[in-house]
């Protein structure tokens, strides 16, 4: 493998380290019945055994295809002896290609997420919508939850999805806090008001029910959220973490079906 590349396994998260560059790996020659999705499938299960693979496509480039896996995009060649990690780039129309799929791909999973059981504060009208992982304790998140009334005056509906940030299961082997928290607030009978009040720093009725905190937070992971808040336009675009109303305005313009 080159030396401008490695792959390692933290957490049972894919990381993988590198700007752009090109790993060679060493493979056994597969199976000749095997398909080049199976022989890109075998390659990234040998390099990182614990990845999650979530999908595999043709890629833009020929003869590579397009791997999402734990929270990360990478390309692999049809005959399994290349790993490639970085931004690929439209030659013709510049913009990046990695991202618009990353785009693509959150779109779709976040769709799958039903309206009912997010945390939505929105004007009666809204003329853009955008998704956001949030954890209750973390600063920024505070600061733009704060800003909710501003943001739904431009339009704006905030649909939010839990990621606490200590992660579900605790060094200790239990439940953190603030998953527990937030466990809480999805089970209140006033969401919304829950939420507020903990993004003041009043602590939730504790509380329990069938709830996607966990769901949403494994979301976040297969997604590529590393912290909150992670904020997705309509288009599935990681447009930021914490945005100004007017920021958030012309970033969700840009990334709208409407345009503005």
């Amino acid at each position: 493998m080159s030396k401008k590349i490695w792959l390692t396994l933290c957490a049972g998260v894919l990381a993988l380290q590198a700007g752009v560059a090109i790993a060679q790996a060493t493979v056994s020659a597969p199976p000749v019945a095997s398909t080049p999705e199976n022989i890109v499938r075998q390659t990234i299960q040998r390099l990182v055994p614990r990845a999650v693979i979530d999908q595999v496509t043709p890629a833009p480039l020929p003869g590579f295809y397009q791997v999402i896996a734990s929270g990360h995009l990478v390309y692999v060649s049809a005959d399994g002896k290349y790993v490639m990690n970085g931004d690929l780039i439209d030659g013709v129309k510049g913009g990046s290609l990695t991202e618009d799929a990353w785009a693509a791909y959150r779109k779709a999973e976040l769709a799958k997420v039903p309206v009912s059981d997010r945390i939505v504060f929105a004007p009666a009208h809204p003329k853009y919508t955008v998704t956001v992982f949030t954890d209750v304790t973390c600063p920024y998140c505070r600061v733009l939850h704060s800003q909710i009334d501003a943001l739904n005056k431009e339009g704006i509906a905030v649909q939010y999805l839990a990621w606490p940030r200590s992660g579900v299961i605790g060094d200790d082997g239990k439940l953190t806090s603030t998953y527990n928290e937030m466990v809480s607030i999805w089970c209140a009978s006033d969401r919304n008001n829950a939420f507020t009040a903990a993004k003041k720093g009043r602590d939730p009725k504790p509380m329990t029910c069938k709830n996607p905190v966990k769901d949403e937070f494994d979301l976040g992971l297969k997604l590529g959220v590393t912290g909150t808040p992670s904020v997705y336009a309509e288009d599935g675009t990681l447009i930021g973490g914490y945005l100004s109303p007017t920021d958030m305005l012309e970033a969700v313009k840009e990334h709208s079906a409407t345009g503005g």
